[in-house]
């Protein structure tokens, strides 16, 4: 009788043995991704819990009718788009009769505002340039509008945010090796943030 208990327990010494070899091996695993594993997918996750906190403390303080909070530092200083691309220049003039929208009268020419757009054309980068003639009517001060881009204030033409988002989003390919694909055209982005278009390009 004494047997068949002996061997009762030896099958549940080993049973315990191969779970607790079994932890100790997703263990290693574990400390191993962390030891090796790509650390600025990582990095990315804690900067979209940090805007995520931020938008929050905006929300939080437009509902209580407070100031918004300010970002304390200079802004960074955009780099100049390359110069070996290729460039479109498109001229944004108002209507033919050259009268204003508001009031119908003649306008006159104060300048001109010039953006620079990095575009995408399947394999290659290219700049467009928009030319805004500035204009304002001698009789009530309107000045013609600037044209609508896809960013506000951002420098990507919409080519520029599909070629990022599709591979980031339904490839799954991680910002810093399309950081080194980029880096082969010329371009020379930010990894310190999420997307290009807010690091400068």
């Amino acid at each position: 009788m004494a047997a068949p208990a002996e061997l009762q327990a030896a099958r549940l010494a080993v049973q315990r043995r191969t779970l607790e070899i079994d932890k100790l091996k997703f263990q290693i695993a574990k400390l191993r991704r962390m030891q090796f594993g790509r650390s600025s997918e990582r990095l990315t996750r804690q900067l979209e819990q940090l805007e995520a906190g931020e938008a929050e403390d905006i929300s939080k303080a437009a509902a209580k009718d407070r100031p918004l909070p300010v970002r304390h530092g200079a802004r960074p200083k955009r780099k100049p788009l390359p110069d070996h691309w290729p460039r479109r220049e498109i001229v944004h003039e108002p209507e033919p009769n050259g009268a204003c929208p508001a009031c119908g009268d003649d306008m006159a020419r104060l300048g001109e505002d010039v953006i620079e757009v990095l575009d995408y054309v399947p394999g290659r980068f290219r700049v467009i340039r928009h030319v805004r003639p500035k204009y304002a009517c001698r009789c009530c001060d309107a000045i013609t509008p600037a044209p609508a881009l896809p960013t506000p204030r951002g420098r990507a033409a919409p080519g520029v945010l599909a070629h990022l988002l599709v591979p980031k989003c339904a490839d799954h390919l991680p910002l810093y090796r399309q950081s080194e694909i980029y880096a082969r055209e010329g371009l020379d982005p930010d990894r310190s943030t999420p997307a290009f278009v807010r690091a400068g390009y």
